[in-house]
């Protein structure tokens, strides 16, 4: 799951941190009496932008009143000036396995935009020495304040949490089937962070345990109160593939057997009575699905239609193949005439005979695609597409069908507005 963070979420978090009235020297005094005061204001948002080599580079306009005093014996005349600098610092970002970020930040220099000049009249003082020297060193501790305001407001752990019991909530897939998706993270591996002009990307690769489940909501895991480390990977693949299970019971099986077969008529010969099916259940043998078919007219008995079952991507049904046939009748003449009903029974349940899938597939498809694209939280949002989704497996159970579903998805995590 790719995430990005934009720049301009961190520098929200950074601006909102930072007081506009940076620093202040009010003493003339300190300083081995150097007769200075200084105050330093941010005037603008501080901004960030991804840097070429893994870093942030941040710019800080700031502007700067100062006061000097000139004199001996301590006479002094003092006189104040007004001036404008953008200092810059360059912060490398680390990724700690336990979700804690640590940052770097060192003193990349400074620009003025106007120099300090002391206007006494006749005489014009230059302080952009005095001032250059104070502002270096208000930068070397403004980095480590940097640092640890970071430090506190970029901590991931609250916002891994969220996600991790959000993600294990079950979600419903299919109203018709009252049918609930329960996925149960178990282990996340992250991608190194990758920097650019406006944002920042990685990749989470989660491994999840997913169940399928018909009727009652199923009860969501416990909330976590920690998540697990994660481990660094290089690269993930930008698909992943949800595999999940529709179960069909043989009750169901059977009610769409009667709707296509119960009462059905098959004629023969002109003249000659046909052959009535007034009876079918289905059940499963072994690895086949079983028409177990109630008759009487020209054959009267019980015919056991079986067949494999797999899954028909074309009529999205799940139907039968290798069908097989066999009669149990008393009558030796009904025997006779079973050779003609067998290619005619076993041609149209293989023809006809499914258990259509194409509803409970668009249903799922629905809801997953909604559950996809939802904002759980403000400032995490979810953005997914399906690129396929369809069963792959079927396999018989001895309450019914078991159809594995095969989920093929996109899916983004976009942080913002925090």
């Amino acid at each position: 799951m790719p995430v990005r963070i934009p720049l301009s979420e961190i520098s929200n978090v950074v601006n909102s941190s930072v007081q506009d009235l940076i620093f202040e020297d009010d003493s003339y005094t300190d300083n081995d009496n150097d007769q200075f005061k200084v105050k330093v204001w941010r005037t603008r948002p501080i901004r960030l932008i991804g840097g070429t080599e893994q870093n942030l580079l941040i710019e800080v306009p700031l502007k700067i009143w100062a006061e000097k005093g000139i004199g001996t014996l301590g006479v002094y005349t003092y006189q104040s000036t007004t001036f404008e600098t953008v200092m810059y610092f360059s912060t490398k970002i680390n990724l700690a396995p336990n979700w804690t970020i640590s940052t770097e930040t060192k003193p990349n220099g400074f620009r003025w935009v106007t120099k300090p000049v002391l206007d006494f009249g006749r005489v014009k003082i230059p302080v952009t020495g005095l001032v250059e020297k104070s502002l270096k060193k208000q930068q070397a501790e403004f980095s480590l304040t940097m640092d640890e305001m970071m430090k506190k407001q970029l901590d991931l752990r609250p916002y891994a949490v969220m996600a991790w019991n959000q993600f294990a909530q079950p979600f419903h897939i299919s109203e018709e089937y009252n049918t609930w998706l329960k996925i149960t993270p178990t282990a996340v591996q992250v991608t190194p962070l990758v920097f650019y002009a406006n944002a920042i990307d990685l990749q989470l690769s989660v491994d999840t345990y997913s169940e399928t489940f018909t009727g009652k909501k199923p009860p969501a895991v416990r909330p976590a109160s920690h998540v697990p480390d994660f481990r660094f990977i290089q690269n993930a693949p930008n698909k992943f593939l949800l595999q999940t299970t529709a179960n069909i019971p043989f009750t169901e099986a059977t009610r769409l057997a009667e709707q296509q077969f119960l009462g059905k008529e098959f004629d023969f010969r002109e003249g000659k009575p046909g052959i009535k099916i007034t009876g079918i259940k289905v059940y499963g043998d072994d690895y086949r699905i079983v028409l177990e078919a109630q008759t009487e007219g020209m054959v009267s008995g019980t015919s056991y239609i079986s067949g494999v079952p797999f899954y028909d991507e074309q009529q999205r049904k799940i139907v039968l193949e290798d069908v097989d046939f066999k009669l149990k009748t008393k009558n030796i003449l009904h025997k006779t005439a079973a050779a003609l009903f067998e290619s005619r029974i076993v041609k149209i349940i293989r023809d006809e005979y499914g258990i259509p899938t194409a509803e409970l597939e668009d249903s799922s498809r629905k809801s997953i695609v909604q559950a996809f694209n939802t904002e759980y939280y403000k400032g995490l949002k979810l953005s997914g597409k399906l690129t396929g989704l369809k069963p792959s497996k079927i396999i018989l159970q001895p309450s019914g069908i078991t159809a594995i579903i095969d989920t093929e998805a996109q899916l983004r995590l976009l942080i913002q507005n925090l």
